[in-house]
């Protein structure tokens, strides 16, 4: 088979020679945003404390590495949880515990960070599958993110 072939979020792509232009070298030791630990979504409790009320980050996996400023940017201020659509198992328990966050940890906002690659749109649709099923409505913005780290669209859904 050859390696282009197949799921375009297996595809071989080589940024080596990317044009980098305009980046800036940080001044130093820059901090984590992370609050909390675990943020792997089938060990995460949604009630857990810092859930309560908060700004909740559901990402995929990918994003945080595609992502230059993930930490500043995305992170900052907020409960995270990360997933795999494609390769996790057990996704009703993720899309459990999404409806959790809106209903019992009564969170703030919901933000979905998703690859542009097709089996990333199964995070947003688990997303979107618990806030149907959810008593609260919470506010939930959906941002795609290209293979080379560029925000490709960010909507509130």
């Amino acid at each position: 088979m050859n390696p282009m072939e197949g799921c375009p979020g297996s595809q071989v792509l080589d940024f080596k020679d990317k044009d980098k232009k305009d980046v800036g070298e940080a001044a130093g030791k820059i901090e984590s945003q992370l609050r909390q630990w675990p943020i792997q979504m089938h060990l995460i409790s949604p009630t857990a404390p810092y859930y309560q009320g908060a700004d909740v980050l559901l990402t995929a996996d990918c994003v945080a590495y595609a992502l230059g400023d993930f930490h500043h940017e995305y992170l900052k201020d907020k409960s995270i949880a990360i997933a795999c659509p494609k390769l996790d198992e057990g996704q009703d328990i993720y899309q459990e515990k999404i409806k959790a966050w809106f209903d019992d940890a009564k969170i703030n906002t919901l933000t979905v960070l998703i690859m542009q690659v097709p089996c990333c749109m199964g995070l947003l649709s688990l997303a979107q599958q618990a806030a149907q099923s959810a008593e609260r409505k919470v506010p939930t913005k959906s941002v795609v993110v290209g293979v080379q780290g560029e925000i490709l669209q960010e909507e509130w859904i």
